[in-house]
């Protein structure tokens, strides 16, 4: 298994899903953590479920990544208490549905805020820190980003884009040796498509197709997506750079006909 122990690690929308399954994980690893989410209770049972670090605590801050003071917060907050940023995970992100008949300019906004904008803003304050730790940024994309899908237009592009910046950013910091790479995940069972605006019967409908959509025949759990975020973090991945890694029982792979 991967070593993370000692290492101080950022995992944003850590109060459910892929995000608290992350933060349970690093934190068997041993890493120490700094997990933010906007729902307090949540964030407070993901922090309950994580094994404690040998000496001090794990940090827990409330925000929206979607206000540029909260962002901020998490940077200062977590040094504040840490000293130091080795990994940074950018986990957050919404799905809303909607085509290009029927989206709008709020609906754009609103997912590129969350999944693009707050990745940027959150990475660029946290690069000085992680260029002092030769540190790494696993950020959480999705198969939208590499495949075509109707009916989640904002999302995709924020996905898409979010691939883009992980290339990009991996080369500007190769110098520094600070590695930058994301995951792309398939359909996870999570809250994301229900809280996207999918009924509690159109969910079941979506994860039974799932079993079709994906070439391995299910969907995918949390914790395997966050292996292998763990992974990447790790000196494990020490060649490993740029790269966007498909944690999506080969729907990436597959041509329908």
């Amino acid at each position: 298994m991967p070593c993370l122990k000692g290492k101080i690690a950022i995992i944003t929308g850590a109060s459910s899903g892929i995000g608290a399954a992350t933060a349970v994980h690093f934190a068997d690893l041993g890493a120490i953590l700094s997990i933010t989410g906007r729902n307090a209770e949540n964030l407070q049972h993901t922090l309950a479920n994580c094994k404690k670090p040998e000496s001090g605590d794990h940090l827990a801050i409330i925000g929206d990544l979607s206000n540029e003071e909260d962002v901020k917060k998490i940077v200062e907050e977590t040094v504040d208490k840490f000293g130091k940023i080795d990994v940074l995970v950018n986990n957050a992100g919404i799905l809303e549905l909607g085509s290009i008949k029927n989206t709008s300019l709020e609906q754009y906004d609103k997912v590129m805020n969350l999944n693009v904008r707050s990745i940027y803003q959150l990475t660029m304050l946290a690069v000085p820190y992680l260029v002092k730790s030769q540190g790494s940024v696993v950020n959480v994309s999705s198969v939208n980003g590499i495949r075509s899908f109707p009916g989640v237009l904002a999302y995709n592009i924020s996905k898409a884009s979010l691939d883009q910046f992980t290339r990009c950013v991996a080369l500007e910091l190769a110098q520094d040796k600070v590695r930058v790479n994301s995951v792309n995940p398939g359909v996870i069972v999570t809250e994301l498509q229900k809280r996207g605006g999918l009924t509690q019967i159109v969910y079941e409908q979506f994860i039974e197709r799932s079993k079709e959509t994906h070439a391995l025949g299910r969907p995918g759990q949390p914790d395997e997506v966050a292996k292998t975020i763990a992974f990447l973090a790790s000196d494990d991945a020490s060649f490993i750079t740029g790269a966007s890694i498909p944690v999506d029982g080969g729907r990436h792979a597959m041509c329908p006909r």
